[in-house]
């Protein structure tokens, strides 16, 4: 079970995108962690992504000891906003296509964003000289979507509370506790409030549960984790151990610039979280694989993504 995992501290959870839309990436991806030994696989909240998922997880010849997780955002959070370009005010200087990680800006006539592929990281709009690119929030209504995806059965729900707005926090936890009895995940970082109005929502949230039937996922930097340095990861560990210091009656799951430096640098700060979120770094490694058209036929090649996946799920786990 997901829970003996958490309990034994030997947890590590391949972070697909909650923005990830791309459904053949989702498989291979999937493919590749589960084949390396991944247990936990986050994936966006789309039917078709989790049955991306799924496929991915029966190509992997894996049946059990296997979770899935689909992450539902709120107004304000990160990672469920799109970049849209602006045309009137682009000038095709191409500097969102050669930055963006995820290869989701396309040039036809004019650059547009492949709306599948955009993950919300916002490095393209923080680096157009024309401010021609915008961050659009997609909300889904959690009373039409939450059914449809818990009847293709989930083990965890993870619901990213990047806020302000309390009442929203209040208003959409208890929406997906009404539709989900199983474990729940809180994804909260620093952006939007300080230690003590965290850790009081955290707490708030918390009192309508049972005792470890929720995992905090302590964020650092949303989307972050491109470089495998310890200062990549500092934020994440930074707010693992706020959670840690505060002995409440959940998981902490380390997230947010997470690498292979992630559990080292905690250990060297006493932290033990009982689980490792890992999403950009753990793309990136494999990136070059992801795009080969025949990956599942190619043995050596996917031997080749598996065996550097296994390195990054080992590396994090033996510092746990």
């Amino acid at each position: 079970m997901l829970k003996d995992l958490l309990d034994k501290k030997q947890c590590f959870k391949l972070v697909c995108g909650a923005g990830n839309e791309d459904a053949e990436e989702v498989e291979r991806l999937v493919t590749i962690y589960s084949k390396a030994g991944c247990p936990f696989f986050d994936v966006c909240a789309k039917p078709e992504i989790v049955d991306a998922a799924k496929r991915g997880l029966e190509r992997a010849g894996i049946k059990e000891d296997r979770y899935l997780c689909v992450s539902v955002g709120i107004d304000g959070d990160p990672h469920i906003t799109k970049a849209v370009i602006d045309q009137d005010k682009c000038v095709k200087c191409g500097k969102c296509k050669s930055i963006c990680p995820h290869d989701a800006i396309i040039e036809l006539d004019k650059y547009k964003v492949k709306k599948a592929r955009c993950l919300g990281c916002t490095q393209c709009a923080k680096q157009c000289p024309k401010q021609a690119i915008e961050m659009v929030t997609q909300l889904q209504d959690y009373k039409e979507i939450l059914p449809t995806l818990v009847a293709k059965g989930l083990d965890c729900i993870e619901f990213h509370a990047i806020t302000e707005d309390e009442l929203d926090v209040d208003d959409k936890w208890q929406q997906i506790m009404d539709h989900f009895d199983g474990m729940l995940c809180i994804s909260i970082d620093r952006s939007a409030l300080g230690d003590i109005k965290l850790k009081e929502r955290v707490e708030r949230m918390l009192s309508k549960r049972k005792p470890y039937t929720t995992i905090i996922q302590a964020d650092g930097i949303a989307m972050s984790g491109s470089n495998d340095e310890f200062g990549t990861t500092l934020q994440s560990v930074a707010t693992a151990q706020l959670f840690q210091n505060a002995d409440m009656p959940a998981y902490i799951m380390m997230s947010g610039g997470t690498n292979t430096k992630s559990t080292e640098l905690a250990k060297m700060c006493g932290v033990r979280p009982n689980c490792l979120a890992v999403g950009s770094y753990a793309r990136k490694i494999i990136k070059d694989y992801l795009v080969m058209d025949d990956l599942f036929e190619n043995e050596q090649a996917m031997n080749e993504a598996v065996k550097i996946a296994k390195n990054l799920i080992d590396t994090s786990l033996e510092n746990m």
